[in-house]
C-alpha cells in the first residue's frame, strides 16, 4: 500500500479540515463519493441522511464483504494551529474518523487496480456515529437490503497503542450506552422551614446512592455494567428547598439482558424511594448504543488478515473490552463480521486520547490499516 500513501495522506488532510456532525456531513459525504466515482465504483449517497455506498463487482462470485468508516466529527474546537487544521469553528476531528474515511479510500484504490478477486465489495461511510444514530439511520433505509453483504468490517484507531499493532477480541468489544433523565417532583418552601416541604434535593440525593447498588446487587458480577449519574439540576436558590429536581446519566453494558436489568432496577429504585418521601418521579430511559459483540468467525478472519499484514507478535486476538460505545454494533447485530482496533501510538502527540482537543491521527497507520483491509477482502473473495 506504499504506493496509495501520499494519496491517502490528500485525502486525510482534507477530511480533516471539513468537519461536520448530526447528519449535516454534506460536503465530507460529496468528498468520499467522489473520490470512490473516479476510482471507478458504483456509488449512491442520501442513505439514511448524508450516508455513502460505494460498490464495486468482479468475476462471477455471488460472495460480497463490506468495510464501514465514519463521516461525522465532534462540537471540539481544535487546539493545535495545523496546516490541516479545521476550518470551522468549534468542529474538528477529535476521534480520528478522517483516518478511518482515509485507510478506506486507500483500500478502495488498491481493490480497484486489482483484478485478482471475485465478488463484490462495498465502502460504507455512515453519518452521526458520534451520537449512535447513523448506523441505525442507514439501515433503517435498508442499506444491508438494498446493498447486502455476507460480512461487515469496522477499524477505529486506539491512542495508547503502539502504531500500527491490533487488537480485537470475541464477543462484546464496545458497550452500549443507555441514557437515563429523572425528574422529581416535591414540595418547595422556605429554607428555614424544611417541615413544610417534600424536598426533592434530599431525595435526589439518595436516589443517586441507590443507584449505585444496581450494579453492586443487582448484576451478576461476571457482567460488566456501569451506572454514572452525571447531572444534577434543582430550581432551588441559596433560601428556599427546590420543588423539581433532574437526574440525568447513562449506562454502559455489553448485553441486552444487562441493558433490561439496569432500567427495571433504576425505575424501581426512583418510584420506591419517592414515594417513601411522599414525592413523585418521572424516569426516561433511552437506548442510544447497541454494544458491539463480536462473533467467533468474524473474529478468526479480522485476526488471519491484521498478522497477514504486521506479523503475529502485533496482534492481540484476546483485548480488554471497552465501556466506550460504538454504533458500529448495530451491523454486527445484523450481518456477522468484526471490529478491531489498531494502535494510533503509545508516545507524544499520537497517544493524545480521543476527543481531546489536541488529538490528530497518526498518518503512519494509514497504509497498514488500508492493507489489512485489502487482506480482508482477498482473503474472503479469492
Amino acid at each position: 500500500m506504499t504506493e496509495y500513501h501520499p494519496q491517502m495522506i490528500a485525502w486525510r488532510h482534507a477530511l480533516h479540515q471539513i468537519p461536520e456532525t448530526d447528519f449535516n456531513e454534506v460536503a465530507t459525504a460529496a468528498y468520499v463519493a467522489a473520490v470512490v466515482t473516479e476510482l471507478g465504483y458504483a456509488v449512491h449517497t442520501g442513505i439514511g441522511g448524508t450516508g455513502v455506498v460505494a460498490s464495486l463487482t468482479r468475476g462471477t462470485s455471488a460472495r460480497s464483504i463490506g468495510f464501514r468508516a465514519e463521516l461525522d466529527g465532534l462540537l471540539i474546537t481544535e487546539a493545535v494551529a495545523r496546516p490541516y487544521a479545521s476550518r470551522t469553528p468549534g468542529r474538528m476531528h477529535a476521534c480520528g474518523h478522517d483516518g478511518h474515511m482515509a485507510m478506506l479510500l486507500g483500500a478502495a484504490a488498491q481493490l480497484a487496480a486489482d483484478h485478482s478477486w471475485s465478488g463484490t465489495v462495498r465502502f460504507v461511510f455512515q453519518p452521526d456515529e458520534e451520537h449512535g444514530h447513523g448506523a441505525h439511520a442507514m439501515i433503517a433505509d435498508d442499506v444491508l437490503t438494498r446493498f447486502p453483504v455476507d460480512c461487515i468490517y469496522g477499524i477505529h484507531n486506539m491512542p495508547g497503542m503502539p502504531a500500527g499493532n491490533f487488537a480485537t477480541r470475541v464477543g462484546g468489544i464496545m458497550a452500549s450506552e443507555d441514557n437515563f433523565v429523572i425528574d422529581i417532583t416535591g414540595i418547595g418552601g422556605h429554607a428555614a422551614r424544611p417541615h413544610m416541604t417534600v424536598d426533592p434535593l434530599v431525595i435526589g440525593a439518595q436516589i443517586v446512592s441507590a443507584l449505585q447498588t444496581i450494579v453492586a446487587r443487582s448484576i451478576d458480577p461476571s457482567d460488566a455494567a456501569v451506572v454514572s449519574c452525571t447531572e444534577f439540576i434543582t430550581d432551588g436558590i441559596r433560601n428556599a428547598i427546590p420543588t423539581h429536581v433532574t437526574i440525568k446519566g447513562d449506562t454502559r453494558s455489553y448485553a441486552p439482558h444487562v441493558q433490561a436489568t439496569l432500567e427495571r432496577r433504576m425505575r424501581e429504585l426512583c418510584a420506591g424511594i419517592c414515594a417513601a418521601h411522599g414525592a413523585t418521579c418521572v424516569v426516561s430511559y433511552t437506548h442510544e448504543f447497541s454494544p458491539t459483540v463480536n462473533p467467533a468467525a468474524g473474529v478468526a478472519a479480522a485476526v488471519h488478515a491484521a498478522q497477514a499484514v504486521v506479523g503475529p507478535d502485533r496482534v492481540d486476538a484476546n483485548t480488554a473490552p471497552l465501556l466506550g460505545s460504538e454504533d458500529f454494533g448495530a451491523f454486527l447485530a445484523t450481518v456477522p463480521g468484526n471490529f478491531i482496533f489498531i494502535g494510533n501510538g503509545d508516545t507524544g502527540q499520537y497517544a493524545t486520547p480521543l476527543h481531546n482537543a489536541r488529538y490528530d491521527f497518526n498518518d503512519a497507520i494509514l497504509p497498514i490499516g488500508a492493507a489489512y483491509l485489502c487482506r480482508l477482502a482477498h482473503d474472503y473473495l479469492s
